[in-house]
């Protein structure tokens, strides 16, 4: 004869009794005893039961978010989340607090881990959005040639302080502004030879207009340098 053996249906007694199929398809709303699967050759509803709950058990496991982080490696504590994806997003690339706040927000982490993180990179200088605000118009205004309203418009949608803004701009001095809106001129003037004197003007007005310049240095720039290819510049002072 076979001897039942008899699992009592309470938490204590995972450790000891049944495997896994215990935990997953027996509650303590089932039968008040468990009959462990039969192995090779013993047949009977045991054995259904078992590959059965396993089964179940291994899908449901398989299947949760818990678990797929942890195959991958991922923490579980939110500040720790999103101090790794503030440490990606910042490699090799200066990054607003804003940017990187959304991001957070984004990938679902919660508000106050993720101003704690924040806060910390701040206060260790990882993020700082004046050096950002001050290399963005460097950049942007040497290599793009772009001119103040343009980058004030551009550094407001990375979600810099405008106090912050207003000082980075600040440091572009007027002349300078002046003196790359005519060698964008300048490049641009040749590709406009054949066309007559208004359309000229308002193709090379309208390209120092989409790059922030002022309507009164646009054309100033411009009328001079028709000038210089001698164009007859009468009548244009008129805005354009």
């Amino acid at each position: 004869m076979t001897r039942r053996t008899e699992w009592p249906v309470s938490a204590g007694d995972h450790g000891a009794g049944p495997g896994p199929e215990f935990a997953a398809g027996h509650t303590a709303g089932s039968e008040g005893a468990y009959e462990p699967e039969a192995g090779p050759g013993h047949g009977g509803s045991g054995a259904g039961f078992g590959e059965g709950a396993g089964r179940r058990a291994r899908s449901r496991n398989s299947g949760s978010p818990s678990s797929s982080r942890a195959e991958k490696g991922e923490p579980r504590d939110p500040v720790e989340q999103a101090r790794n994806i503030c440490l990606r997003l910042l490699t090799g690339t200066p990054r607003t607090r804003k940017q990187l706040a959304d991001a957070l927000r984004k990938r679902e982490i919660p508000d106050e881990a993720a101003e704690e993180v924040l806060s910390r990179f701040e206060d260790v200088g990882l993020i700082d959005d004046a050096a950002f605000a001050d290399a963005w118009v460097e950049s942007r205004h040497h290599g793009r040639g772009l001119a103040r309203r343009a980058l004030v418009r551009e550094l407001r949608t990375k979600g810099v302080d405008s106090a912050v803004i207003d000082e980075a701009v600040g440091q572009l001095d007027p002349d300078q502004e002046e003196t790359t809106a005519r060698e964008l001129v300048a490049r641009k003037l040749r590709s406009t030879r054949g066309l007559d004197r208004d359309k000229r003007l308002r193709r090379l007005a309208g390209m120092l207009a989409r790059k922030g310049y002022g309507e009164g240095m646009a054309l100033r720039v411009v009328r001079q340098a028709l000038e210089e290819e001698g164009e007859d510049t009468e009548g244009l002072d008129e805005p354009f």
